[in-house]
């Protein structure tokens, strides 16, 4: 009996956490979780950033499609109807190279119109396929013909009828400036004139001198001091 109860308190004896330990190691493994969770709430950050711009790439991207889409609808809409031909002065007008059409027709008549290399006149029926040369205000213009049409339409529609393959234009400093008349150059005016016979002393024999010394209505004239 007295060897059972003294070995009762060897088994009480058994090492047990202390509390302040277990304490301790409770908030240190919550640390450890939540500084592992961090990099997950970036991943995540950053992920969803990722997204939204490609989102809204992909967006831009339809945009521009819908644009080039509604312009090639236009300019399908503009082509001729049962195949009929089209004017060179027409197309050239229609899809904006010259400004009006009276303009393309004096450009193939005047010779700066060519296609496919030979010079053409207004009525000249132009063909998808065939390449365009185009001498216009100092500017040589290159395209291939993609589309007919016999409508003037606006530029986003008009660079879907043809291919562009002019040269890059010159620089503004090698186009000549406007001419522009000095003053007492060229032809005189009405006041350079009547400065002019003022100081020659220019008139009808019998006319008095004006208030600036020049001459001035004659009496003999048409005036009220003369008669008809």
């Amino acid at each position: 009996m007295v060897a059972e109860g003294t070995d009762h308190p060897s088994t009480d004896d058994t090492p047990r956490p202390e509390p302040g330990r277990t304490g301790t190691d409770r908030p240190a493994t919550d640390t450890s979780t939540g500084a592992d969770a961090a990099p997950g709430t970036d991943t995540g950050t950053a992920t969803g950033t990722d997204s939204a711009t490609g989102t809204t790439g992909t967006d831009a991207g339809q945009a521009d499609d819908a644009k080039i889409a509604a312009a090639v609808a236009a300019a399908e809409a503009a082509a001729p109807a049962n195949g009929e031909s089209v004017r060179i002065d027409s197309w050239i007008w229609s899809v904006r190279l010259v400004k009006t059409r009276s303009l393309g027709a004096a450009a193939c008549k005047g010779g700066h119109v060519r296609v496919n290399g030979e010079r053409v006149k207004p009525a000249h029926s132009v063909r998808i396929g065939d390449e365009v040369r185009l001498r216009n205000e100092g500017r040589e213009r290159v395209v291939v013909v993609k589309r007919l049409i016999r409508k003037r339409v606006g530029a986003p529609v008009a660079v879907q009828c043809y291919i562009d393959n002019s040269p890059p234009p010159p620089p503004r400093e090698a186009i000549a400036p406007a001419g522009i008349r000095d003053r007492g150059a060229g032809r005189p005016t009405k006041r350079d004139r009547r400065e002019l016979e003022r100081l020659r002393g220019l008139g009808a024999p019998g006319w008095p001198a004006g208030p600036g010394g020049g001459p001035g209505p004659a009496s003999g004239g048409r005036g009220r001091a003369g008669g008809r």
